[in-house]
């Protein structure tokens, strides 16, 4: 079953022949987590990366003594305290499991090896980590101009899904309000949209 989620996530990229998504899957270590694992914690070095083959990953920073959460991955992405990772040097982030997970489980050892079996591979992995930090820099930019309303309506259209998965103070946090302050918000949009619905 895990193999062959693994395989799944591995055609969606569209981009690996049959026989190397199979020797990718025969290499790759899939693992399941709990809900509420913590899977780096802030001062460790990041040494794995991640990519989820089923569940929900939050991203937080403890910010005097308070958690602020940054982003939420799910089904098919891939997660790593990037920067961590890289460059060897202690992270001051968290991941932790928001729901139970099955993800696969590399290093950097792992992808050498691979890239050694598949050379074409360093650019397809290069080409990914570019297109996802292509994704958080514009993420980043909308965050720092719009309202924690647009946030919200934002997070809504775009990923509708993660108001059934995540708590609802994580979801605050991440569009950078108060539980109370999230409640207003939906309270105020649902208000709109019934007047609207009437008014037409």
């Amino acid at each position: 079953m895990r193999k062959e989620l693994l395989k799944a996530f591995l055609s969606s990229l569209g981009v690996l022949r049959p026989d190397e998504l199979e020797l990718i899957a025969d290499n790759t270590v899939v693992q399941n987590f709990k809900k509420g694992t913590i899977l780096l914690r802030e001062g460790q070095v990041s040494n794995k990366c991640y990519a989820i083959l089923e569940g929900c990953i939050r991203s937080y920073y403890l910010i005097d003594g308070e958690e602020k959460s940054t982003a939420f991955f799910t089904e098919g992405q891939p997660v790593t305290a990037f920067t961590s990772y890289v460059n060897q040097k202690p992270t001051k982030q968290y991941l932790e499991c928001v729901e139970d997970c099955v993800l696969t489980v590399g290093n950097q050892d792992l992808e050498k090896e691979m890239c050694n079996m598949i050379p074409r591979l360093d650019a397809i992995i290069r080409a990914e980590v570019e297109k996802e930090a292509g994704k958080k820099q514009d993420e980043f930019a909308f965050f720092m101009t719009s309202s924690p309303e647009e946030r919200y309506l934002n997070l809504l259209e775009r990923r509708p899904e993660l108001f059934n998965r995540v708590p609802q103070h994580q979801l605050a946090s991440y569009i950078g309000v108060k539980p109370e302050s999230l409640s207003r918000i939906r309270k105020r949009i649902a208000e709109k949209r019934k007047s609207n619905s009437i008014a037409t």
